[in-house]
């Protein structure tokens, strides 16, 4: 019996395939994040992508089996699967600068963007396990248990392939060269098998195979398709940091995945860029000139360009950061100006577990709510449970402040987040960015809820809030709808918006 026959082992296999399928799944998430954001569309896109291929692989595989079983075929349904991961990488940047169609809905359009990049790979990895299961049948009698035992290593594969990439992989190493990683296994693999212990032919083979591997990836590097898209790749985002000019001003840009979230002065923390910090800023001029010691917890850190402008500002403040990602924080303490020796307190936890522990005290003059990444919203700190929670940290007199995208020609999420807010505070104002929000397909609003009446009469006439009788009338355009953790379908109202800003 030759050595190959002796170490055939069909568990390896399909181990070793599902847990790459599994792998490009959980990538797939982070691929299209900088393209596409990251939605519940996006990921029951991924999902139902990926599980399509599967099904239709399956299929195949079963019907190939049948005619073509063998360990060579076997290896050459590898080595197609490790040059259809590598495509994903050319796909990837082939397709940056094309948008959703706009002659689809939105939800197909998303499915078929994603299915351009994942079905093919998954599809061919769909065929690895029927040819295993066919290779692997030479006793009938035990049969089930063969096929149990391939099944459940199948499962085990998977299992493996998703805790590996969710918790170390994609951190460890990055997206691009997860999926090299991916398509070198599955290389390696195909090798094993098309080689079949004739050196001549094995030595064919294997250099054929290495050749195309190697061309492949060749031409992806020079093609910069392997080029670290990213600072920083983490488990929450895609961390880019660029310089830029702003008039005559030298600041420098955050972007987690496709956002910009923010911009920092490095000399001068009190230079503010985006509209909405502006108008925070105004809001709390009046409480900032007569309490200089106050208190103020900001939901997302981001760029800390706010927690920077009010420890500048009052230096005596109590100030606590609940940030999520701990690369956010590290980023800013290297690159954005946030100084090691900052009074600040930062916490690395979703602000939903940190608010429910209370484990930053209670008394709050100010919450900012800035956790909101473009369309990514987290839908558990939009509802009336969350609200409260924050109600019960301000003081009577404090206020909370939060920004919110939307369109106000749709203005489906501005309505329900207003009226869940208008639940838990007896006072909610909203200050658009633009005095034509009313016909705007996409525009930044500040929303100010209070227990007490604020007085905003000082703010400049540009951002004044939208007048209560006009804001009465605009939400009861539509049915009211209160956002709980029992229903809370951010995605479905943002979904006009979404398709706008990613029409074709």
């Amino acid at each position: 019996m030759r050595l190959r026959d002796r170490l055939w082992n069909p568990y390896a296999v399909v181990f070793l395939s599902n847990a790459c399928i599994m792998v490009l799944e959980l990538v797939a998430s982070r691929i299209i994040a900088p393209r596409l954001g990251v939605s519940l569309y996006t990921w029951t896109s991924v999902i139902g992508v990926i599980l399509a291929g599967i099904s239709i692989g399956n299929y195949l595989g079963g019907r190939l089996a049948d005619r073509y079983a063998s360990p060579f075929f076997l290896g050459l349904i590898l080595a197609l699967a490790s040059l259809g991961s590598l495509s994903i990488l050319a796909l990837t940047n082939a397709l940056s600068g094309v948008g959703l169609s706009d002659r689809l809905p939105l939800l197909l359009s998303v499915v078929v963007y994603i299915a351009g990049l994942f079905l093919l790979p998954s599809l061919i990895l769909g065929c690895v396990s029927p040819i295993v299961v066919k290779l692997s049948l030479t006793d009938l009698h035990r049969s089930g248990t063969t096929v149990g035992k391939i099944y459940a290593w199948s499962s085990i594969g998977s299992i493996v392939g998703t805790f590996a990439t969710g918790f170390w992989l994609i951190s460890w190493f990055g997206t691009r060269t997860v999926v090299l990683l991916v398509a070198g296994v599955l290389m390696l693999m195909a090798i094993w098998f098309l080689t079949d212990g004739r050196r001549v032919r094995a030595a064919t083979t294997a250099a054929v195979a290495l050749v195309l591997f190697g061309g492949s990836v060749g031409l992806l590097y020079s093609g910069g398709n392997l080029s670290r898209e990213c600072l920083l790749e983490t488990n929450y985002f895609c961390i880019k940091v660029h310089d830029k000019e702003m008039g005559d001003t030298a600041v420098r840009e955050l972007v987690l995945d496709r956002l910009v979230h923010s911009y920092s002065n490095l000399e001068d923390p009190t230079h503010l860029v985006y509209g909405y910090e502006r108008t925070y800023a105004e809001v709390i001029r009046p409480m900032l000139s007569h309490r200089p010691d106050l208190s103020a917890l900001f939901i997302g850190g981001g760029g800390y360009t706010f927690p920077r402008y009010l420890e500048a500002l009052a230096p005596d403040s109590r100030l606590v950061v609940a940030e999520i990602d701990p690369a956010v924080t590290e980023v800013a303490h290297e690159l954005l100006g946030l100084s090691r020796e900052t009074r600040i307190t930062t916490h690395s936890l979703d602000a939903r577990i940190l608010l429910a522990t209370n484990d930053v005290g209670d008394g709050f003059d100010i919450v900012f709510g800035d956790a909101f990444s473009d369309y990514s919203v987290p839908y558990h700190l939009t509802t009336l449970e969350f609200d409260r929670l924050v109600s019960d940290l301000l003081r009577d007199d404090g206020v909370y402040l939060a920004n919110v995208i939307d369109g106000g020609r749709h203005g489906h999420f501005l309505r329900a987040y207003v009226q869940t807010l208008r639940q838990a505070f007896a006072h909610v104002a909203v200050i658009p960015s633009t005095s034509a929000w009313r016909d705007s397909p996409r525009t930044t609003f500040v929303i100010v809820a209070s227990k007490q009446a604020i007085d905003l009469s000082h703010l400049p006439a540009t951002e004044q809030p939208v007048p209560p009788e006009e804001l009465d009338a605009y939400l009861a355009e539509e049915e009211p709808i209160i956002l709980t953790d029992e229903y809370v379908p951010v995605d479905n109202l943002l979904a006009p918006v979404y398709r706008d800003s990613h029409g074709s």
